[in-house]
């Protein structure tokens, strides 16, 4: 990943420049700042993600409900460290507590991050851990229990080195298709293709092979909102100069297609390391940001077309986030996890990007704090990472977005490399001994009868205020980490909504009333949205 410094330095330039469009002063339209502190020591966290050359990409965390309590547990990539799983005791509103469970099976060394998934149906997360070496698929058990699920569930774990995954349901099938995202091939500098699995009697017996070009992020998602879900694949062009991004056509019950030129695809070579999707516009269409070295991208599709032609608007929108926003540090940036999420509740959407030199690299940032941007009422970005407390020197990789405490805020996790991780609670607008929410939520957990417990693929529409936002539930992107649990929806002052979701293969359902402030369990076959209660 190391480049030219005349390159970064120019990049710099450019982006000095180009930060004139976006610079803001405060008035009417700042944004409530929430302040995220580090509880990661207190809260009975003790973890790191280290390492030599291997683990220099990686380093992810996978966030779920492993004993329906509904708080989110925690599962983090060690790399020759062990990995861990934390359980969340953490109090309803409270600051933020965890146990380490320790066990044979979940302590695996070599991993490089994880996904969680409902793979057999059951109700009960599973997941799916990378490493590098073979890749492991663990059965949930309930109570934070797993078993080593691979080889009953037909899986060739393989030998490569990877680092990104991706699942969804094609067509009636009783199972996911799996996508392992591979690296490089172990002790050589060839990228290693990509494993595409989907399932047939008896296991996932039947693996082709994607050219790829050295991927750190994949995703599957609906791009065009035509019930056709496609693999976005993300790819590190440092061992491969031609690599480009790619989208693969994945109709079911025929080989993966690369779309190309003539199918509307432009190409687009960056050093890419995360994927975020998000409906921006407001059209029902996902936006895509993708992070890379001092590149980063946040791509829309052209007005009016079917096909796959994206521009970049990353510079409108105020995104860009070549380089530190503090530090004095002028060298490009290297960034990795991105995250699309409502942090301070006003109703509009925020964006998070992990940030950290690689390994001591000169032509790059040394002090790359992580970014927090904000969003404005005009559809544009702010960046705020500096006052909500997050702007340290660490080299962050994989990061995740979610409610520890259940407290309507959305608290940070971020894995560090050689380093802690970062476990910090959002307190809003208030402190650690009187947190003070900055405006209503609301929090969904969607379901649906097997197979795809988890729905994965359908949409979720959140109504309020005379406008509509959209959720598309994935499995996948990001950096080496993944998220199976409540779709946070900031409601601003809004203390009603509506919901409405279109399941995979369905009709869009009925609009159903909600109340801010709460969580809801929202079934395909239970009707209208349940309230639930936490506990503790």
């Amino acid at each position: 990943m190391k480049r030219g410094m005349l390159v970064g330095l120019a990049l710099a330039v450019v982006v000095a420049t180009a930060a004139v469009f976006v610079v803001r002063t405060r008035g009417s339209d700042e944004p409530v700042i929430p302040l995220l502190i580090d509880e990661t020591i207190s809260a009975g966290i003790d973890h790191a993600y280290d390492g030599e050359y291997p683990f220099f990409v990686g380093g992810g965390v996978a966030t779920f409900d492993c004993n329906d309590d509904l708080k989110p547990d925690l599962y983090f990539a060690g790399g020759v460290n062990p990995a861990s799983l934390y359980v969340n005791e953490s109090p309803v509103g409270g600051a933020l507590r965890f146990y380490e469970k320790t066990s044979a099976v979940t302590d695996l060394n070599l991993v490089t991050g994880a996904y969680p998934l409902d793979i057999d149906n059951d109700t009960k997360i599973d997941l799916a851990v990378l490493r590098r070496g073979a890749n492991v698929l663990l059965r949930g058990l309930g109570d934070c229990e797993f078993e080593d699920a691979t080889q009953s569930l037909g899986i060739d774990g393989g030998n490569d080195w990877t680092v990104s995954f991706a699942a969804t349901w094609e067509g009636n099938a009783s199972q996911p298709t799996l996508v392992f995202g591979s690296y490089l091939v172990p002790d050589t500098f060839d990228c290693a293709p990509n494993r595409f699995m989907r399932p047939t009697t008896g296991g996932y017996g039947t693996i082709v092979d994607l050219p790829a070009h050295c991927t750190l992020s994949l995703l599957f998602s609906d791009w065009s909102r035509s019930g056709s879900v496609d693999l976005r694949v993300s790819n590190d062009r440092n061992y491969d100069r031609e690599a480009r991004e790619q989208l693969w056509r994945t109709q079911a019950g025929t080989p993966p297609v690369e779309y190309t030129s003539a199918d509307g695809w432009r190409d687009l070579t960056i050093w890419g390391m995360g994927i975020a999707s998000y409906d921006l516009t407001g059209d029902g269409k996902p936006e895509v940001y993708l992070t890379s070295q001092a590149d980063n991208k946040l791509q829309t599709l052209e007005d009016g077309v079917s096909s796959p032609s994206y521009r970049d608007i990353a510079l409108a929108r105020g995104v860009t986030a070549t380089r530190p926003y503090t530090g004095g540090d002028i060298l490009p940036s290297t960034a990795w996890h991105p995250e699309f999420d409502d942090v301070n509740n006003d109703g509009l959407i925020d964006l998070f990007v992990a940030k950290g030199n690689v390994e001591g690299q000169i032509d790059y940032a040394a002090f790359d704090p992580n970014n927090l941007l904000l969003g404005l009422a005009d559809g544009t970005f702010v960046e705020r990472g500096a006052e909500a407390g997050i702007a340290n020197d660490a080299r962050s990789r994989g990061a995740a977005l979610v409610d520890l405490n259940l407290d309507g805020m959305l608290d940070l996790i971020v894995v560090n490399r050689r380093v802690q991780v970062e476990v910090r609670r959002n307190v809003g607008s208030g402190t650690a001994s009187s947190p003070t929410v900055t405006g209503n939520w609301l929090a969904l957990r969607v379901r649906q009868p097997a197979p795809n417990t988890q729905a994965v693929g359908a949409w979720v529409e959140v109504r309020f205020d005379g406008r509509v936002v959209s959720r598309e539930i994935t499995v996948g992107g990001g950096h080496a980490s993944g998220d199976n649990g409540f779709i946070h929806v900031g409601l601003g002052k809004a203390t009603q909504a509506e919901v409405r979701v279109t399941y995979p293969g369905q009709p869009a359902g009925l609009w159903q009333p909600v109340e801010a402030g709460a969580f809801y369990d929202v079934s395909r076959s239970a009707g209208a949205p349940i309230r639930l209660q936490p506990r503790g």
